[in-house]
């Protein structure tokens, strides 16, 4: 009987940590040039007091991508639009290291935008205390195929009017 009333004793409390429910996972910080401070104690170990910087900042990278990503044949005739999002971590050079995929649109693009994410040039490193620091940074690639809808938008007649019979 002892041995039944310490087992249940025990159990109680466990019975009631497994019924409770878990914690959500929290967001990731996103670090950005205007989101950046100092902590107090100086803070993680890991965190820059800096983040990484394109050259130029993102107006040039957006130049960048319109000059140098070329729109796979299969994204133009399925009309595929939209960014690929490539996670790569900026190294104490400023160079892109190991680019992935976070979020595709198709194989092709892709492809393409893994292509275009290693040519680009080296970035300002992110800076801790004054030394640069390795960061993980998130590069969308825009695929928009502007070449398709300027050339929709250009026209006078839709398809489907033009060639009905009475309208000419």
């Amino acid at each position: 009987m002892r041995l039944y009333l310490f087992s249940l004793l025990l159990a109680t409390p466990l019975l009631a940590l497994a019924q409770t429910k878990p914690t959500p996972a929290k967001a990731p910080i996103t670090l950005t040039p205007g989101n950046m401070q100092l902590q107090a104690g100086g803070g993680a170990e890991n965190r820059p007091d800096h983040a990484p910087e394109f050259p130029g900042g993102e107006e040039a990278m957006g130049e960048f991508f319109t000059k140098n990503v070329q729109i796979p044949v299969k994204a133009k005739q399925a009309r595929v639009t939209g960014d690929v999002l490539v996670t790569a971590t900026v190294g104490t050079d400023g160079k892109l290291i190991n680019p992935k995929v976070a979020k595709g649109l198709t194989p092709e693009c892709n492809a393409e935008a893994l292509r275009v994410v290693q040519t680009l040039p080296p970035w300002q490193p992110a800076t801790r205390r004054g030394v640069p620091v390795p960061v993980l940074v998130q590069v969308p690639v825009p695929f928009d195929n502007a070449g398709v809808v300027k050339f929709e938008n250009d026209r006078k007649v839709p398809r489907s009017t033009k060639d009905a019979p009475g309208l000419n």
